[in-house]
């Protein structure tokens, strides 16, 4: 009997966690760029010019990658498989704002099933400074919201984002 309680006790836990933890999570990170809007839309709009400053190609070099469609068009995919770093998955262009934003349906498969959608938002600051904003958010099914309680999502992906926007800044400014 004893063992019975225990277990309608756990349960009972996890059903309290999965109602309070947070579902829905957005992280996003921004940069001034000194360059026009149009210069730096039509780079991130081509999602093969993530190779050049993305954290996660970064993580593993040698991550086996394909592509289907014409780069920087709604429906463009592009699938990755690497290490335990980035996992394996893809990432679909779904909307195109030309010159304000873009979308993309990012489906990871390993290490764990998700789906997100990747955004990024271009502003003129200036007539050659432009800020951009890369962004992700999603919602997590319960139970699997508990671990937003344990895990610092904002702040893991958010120095990932920070990274791969330095680098940006820095391919786009030579």
């Amino acid at each position: 009997m004893i063992i019975l309680y225990i277990l309608l006790g756990l349960l009972a836990l996890i059903l309290v966690l999965a109602l309070v933890a947070p579902r829905n999570y957005e992280v996003n990170r921004s940069v001034v760029i000194n360059k026009s809007v149009p210069e730096v839309f039509n780079y991130i709009k081509h999602v093969k010019n993530q190779n050049d400053w993305s954290p996660w190609k970064q993580k593993d070099p040698n991550m086996k990658q394909e592509f289907i469609g014409t780069d920087g068009e709604i429906g463009f995919i592009s699938k990755w498989e690497g290490n335990k770093d980035v996992g394996t998955g893809e990432q679909e262009i779904i909307l195109i704002d030309e010159n304000q934003r873009m979308e993309t349906q990012l489906r990871f498969f390993k290490p764990w099933k998700s789906q997100s959608i990747g955004y990024f938002t271009v502003e003129e600051l200036e007539p050659n400074q432009t800020k951009v904003v890369w962004g992700f958010k999603g919602v997590n099914p319960i139970p699997f919201n508990i671990m937003m309680l344990f895990f610092n999502f904002e702040k893991a992906v958010g120095k990932d984002f920070e990274e791969g926007l330095t680098k940006l800044k820095t391919v786009l400014e030579r």
